[in-house]
This record gives C-alpha cells, sequence and structure tokens, in this order.
C-alpha cells in the first residue's frame, strides 16, 4: 500500500522563547511524509520554486519520495515565519508568503490517481479539491485544515469536508468552524456534514478521535523539553495514516492504535526544530514509545 500527500513543501522562519531559526525546511508535505514514510511509500503532490535549497531536496530524494507529483515553477517556494508563547501551545503567524502556491495546480501523474491512501494537508482547500476531483475512489481520504482557510475559503472547505473520510482539527478551529463551544457538539456538528470520523487535536494534551458510535482519547507524550512544535499535527496526521495504510482492515481497535502512532511520532517531531528529529527516528523507537505510552495510560477496571 502507499499513501499521496498534497500540501505545503516550504521553507520556515521559527521563533521560540528559547532560540529561532531562518529558512528551516518546514511544510505540512514535508513533515507528513517524513513520518508516513516509517510504515509506507509516499508520493507527494506540491509546488516549489526556484529558489529551493538543493540540500533540502537532497533530503526528500534521499528518503525516496515519490517526486513525480512535485512541481518546480519560477518564482519562490511558500515561506512562513511564525513566534511562539512561552507555553509553547500557542503562536503567532509573522508573515505568510505564498509565492508560487499562490497559483498552483495540481495535476497527479497517472499512478496517483489511483493511490488508496490520501491526505489532505494543510493547503488552500481549493487545491484540496482539484486533487480529489482527480483521484479514483481512495480507501481512505483524511483532510486537515487551518484557521485561516476557515476564515477565508469556508464554503470551499465545507465542500471538502463533505467528501472526506476522517477530519483532522484543533479545537480551537472546531469552535470557529461549527460555533459550538462543546467539542463534543461541536464534534457530532462536523460528522453530520458527512465525514466517518473526527480527530480533534489537543496539542500537548494528546488527542480525540470521535465518531458516531464512540469516543477515545490518547494523551500526549510527557516530554521535559520541546524545541519545536511546528510540524507536529502534520507528523501526527502522516503517522497516522501511515499506520492504517500498513493494515489490511480499517477496524476501530486500529484507528485507537493508530491515534497513539500518530501522537508517538508527534512527540518526537517537536524535539528539534525543523524535520531534524525525525531523520534519525526508525519504527523500533515508534514501537518502544508505543510501549511506554501503553504502560502509563493502561488502568484496570473496577470490579
Amino acid at each position: 500500500m502507499s499513501m499521496l500527500i498534497v500540501g505545503t513543501v516550504a521553507t520556515d522562519d521559527i521563533i521560540t522563547p528559547f532560540a529561532s531559526v531562518e529558512g528551516v525546511l518546514g511544510g505540512s508535505a514535508v513533515y507528513a511524509a517524513t513520518a508516513g514514510s516509517l510504515y509506507v511509500p509516499v508520493r507527494i503532490v506540491g509546488v516549489i520554486g526556484m529558489d529551493f535549497p538543493e540540500s533540502y531536496m537532497a533530503y526528500l530524494r534521499q528518503k525516496q519520495f515519490d517526486l513525480q507529483g512535485l512541481e518546480i515553477q519560477e518564482g519562490k517556494t511558500f515561506r512562513w515565519a511564525g513566534k511562539y508563547h512561552f507555553d509553547m501551545n500557542t503562536r503567532d503567524t509573522l508573515a505568510t508568503e505564498l509565492n508560487v502556491l499562490a497559483n498552483f495546480n495540481p495535476n497527479l501523474p497517472d499512478p496517483y490517481r489511483a493511490t488508496p491512501f490520501v491526505f489532505l494537508a494543510n493547503v488552500d482547500p481549493t487545491i484540496q479539491l482539484k486533487t480529489l476531483d482527480q483521484m479514483k475512489k481512495p480507501s481512505l481520504t483524511v483532510l486537515d485544515t487551518m484557521n485561516y482557510w476557515i476564515e477565508t475559503q469556508r464554503d470551499a472547505l465545507t465542500a471538502v469536508v463533505r467528501r472526506a473520510d476522517l477530519i483532522m482539527i484543533n479545537d480551537e478551529e472546531l469552535r470557529q468552524f461549527t460555533g459550538e463551544h462543546s467539542l463534543l457538539k461541536a464534534a457530532r456538528h462536523m460528522l453530520a456534514l458527512g465525514p466517518r470520523a473526527l480527530i480533534v487535536k489537543k496539542g500537548e494534551h494528546g488527542a480525540a478521535l470521535v465518531t458516531n458510535d464512540g469516543y477515545y482519547f490518547a494523551p500526549g507524550y510527557p516530554l521535559e523539553d520541546v524545541v519545536d512544535p511546528t510540524g507536529a499535527g502534520d507528523s501526527f496526521a502522516g503517522g497516522f495514516l501511515g499506520y492504517i495504510a500498513k493494515q489490511r482492515k480499517i477496524t476501530a481497535r486500529e484507528l485507537h492504535r493508530a491515534l497513539i502512532h500518530g501522537s508517538v511520532i508527534a512527540s518526537f517531531t517537536v524535539e528539534d526544530f525543523s524535520v531534524d528529529r525525525l531523520k534519525s527516528v526508525a519504527l523500533h523507537d515508534v514501537q518502544q514509545r508505543y510501549q511506554e505510552f501503553a504502560s502509563f495510560t493502561h488502568f484496570e477496571r473496577l470490579d
């Protein structure tokens, strides 16, 4: 099995209370692909400019991502700048330079169109829709988004939500999209639009999986030092879908396990800037931390 990721390939400027970096490799597709490739082959759909550093392109090739869907256009690569607050859970966007992404019109190579697992990473929902229009009934389509698209492209985003199987969204964005204060009511509101499941991300506090049949919560992995939260949600999604793509059947139990896998990989991501920590992570590292998760979240039923 393989997974297709449509999203941003970018350079980031990041400021935290403890350090800062400029022009590091980033983008939703990069984080998700790096995580997902621990499980299955990954295909990337995106666009970069002529200024994209060769060292970053070498990394994408070294990871053996299928890059047939990564276009190179005249102009500059998408660039994002952000500053994190002391708690590292909140941030301010300082700059968003769409550059070549502004006019990106994805044209999927023929082999991509039958990819069974699709992640519509955080990108303009019109790009997500154009990608879906070219797909041949994927087994599972996962959608991620952000407050910017809720504010500026609500109709297009709603159209994507109606076509996706599973939505990933943080708690603040879910409240913004639905107008509901209660997260459970908000989740029910979004599920009524058509998706089979919803994952509500709550940063360091974990994530909840909500379906019409039940609710499952996974805590965040406890870390003493968080270096950079950028890309945690995207790597969570990549790990989640990568694990699912490796299974024979999509069952409730496997969705629960996938949620833990996503949380584990996100916990590695935040331990360094960019994808630097993920570069050294192997599947056995994920499995070891998965077991640690099990040890501190298990409890016995009362007799």
